[in-house]
């Protein structure tokens, strides 16, 4: 068992429908868990990777009547390096 999560960030608010077609996603072998966030407006799910691929959980949240805007990178790529240092001029 393969565990992943992907995050989206939605445009509209979903309505009461939507909101309980997205509960009743748990109920879907392989979906773990599902956190939203209202203030940043997303939502994260956890998924066996054995069972369902990113493709198919975006399609469940959009035919339970989400407005998925983005998929949303979980971590920030780490900063590049500094430039290396410039020798110092022979006197």
């Amino acid at each position: 068992m393969t565990q992943l999560d992907v995050l989206y960030r939605y445009g509209v608010p979903p309505s009461e429908a939507a909101t309980l077609a997205i509960a009743n996603l748990r109920e879907i072998y392989g979906v773990r868990k599902l956190d939203f966030d209202e203030a940043s407006k997303t939502i994260r799910i956890e998924y066996d990777a054995s069972r369902l691929t990113e493709p198919v959980i975006h399609q469940l949240l959009r035919r339970a009547g989400l407005d998925i805007v983005e998929t949303m990178a979980m971590f920030a790529p780490p900063a590049p390096p500094p430039p290396p240092a410039e020798p110092a001029p022979a006197v």
